[in-house]
């Protein structure tokens, strides 16, 4: 399967996934989760993410959702990302575009998709879901990242050679993309249970009580 036809496929599989990221719909802070990508409307630009001061170089993810926290004052986003990766190189790429960095990540939310519906059957603005804008925006919004977490879907045999040969950062998760997008994809409990690992919070003793 070529990269281009691979795009295409990781997009319409991914499309079919919920505004929320499975797993993780009731845990963080009082913010809203929304999905930037990909979008049903391929018309519209939607959000990015890339380095301060860059103006060309974006990382646009496969799928990338968006939790919006903190004020008006004092706004930031936390980023659930699924990278579905097609060679071994392929990971390596992307895998440094998101590694740990003294640079912060920066999130851009263009206007056309902040005046958008949340979802087909939920015609509310993406900006009000935010639950940090309190009037209507008129230029896009930039936000600072607090928190990544990245999901790469890998071919079987650099999923097998990855997972006895390397260690993940902390922020890193990975699947076989047959498994990840498969005929069922994020409807598996074990997908579910497996993206709910991901959050910060199932760090910390509680979560791991409340699960129990």
């Amino acid at each position: 399967m070529t990269i281009v036809r691979l795009d295409g496929f990781v997009r319409q599989k991914l499309r079919a996934w919920p505004n929320q990221p499975p797993g993780l719909e009731h845990e963080r802070h009082n913010g809203a989760w929304a999905k930037a990508r990909p979008g049903l409307d391929e018309t519209v630009d939607h959000p990015y993410l890339k380095l301060p001061g860059t103006q060309r170089l974006r990382t646009v993810p496969d799928g990338l959702w968006m939790s919006f926290g903190g004020s008006e004052r004092d706004p930031f986003v936390d980023i659930f990302v699924i990278e579905v990766c097609g060679s071994f190189s392929n990971l390596l790429d992307k895998r440094s575009r998101f590694a740990p960095t003294m640079h912060s990540m920066l999130a851009v939310c263009p206007l056309p998709w902040l005046l958008g519906n949340f979802a087909t059957i939920d015609t509310t603005p993406r900006w009000k879901r935010t639950k940090i804008i309190q009037t209507e925006p008129t230029k896009p919004l930039t936000l600072p990242v607090r928190d990544i977490r990245v999901m790469y879907g890998l071919r079987p045999r650099d999923y097998i050679d990855f997972a006895t040969s390397q260690v993940p950062h902390a922020h890193e998760f990975f699947a076989p993309v047959n498994v990840l997008l498969g005929q069922e994809g994020w409807l598996q409990p074990e997908m579910r249970a497996f993206i709910a690992r991901t959050s910060p919070q199932a760090n910390f003793w509680a979560y791991n009580i409340a699960a129990e």
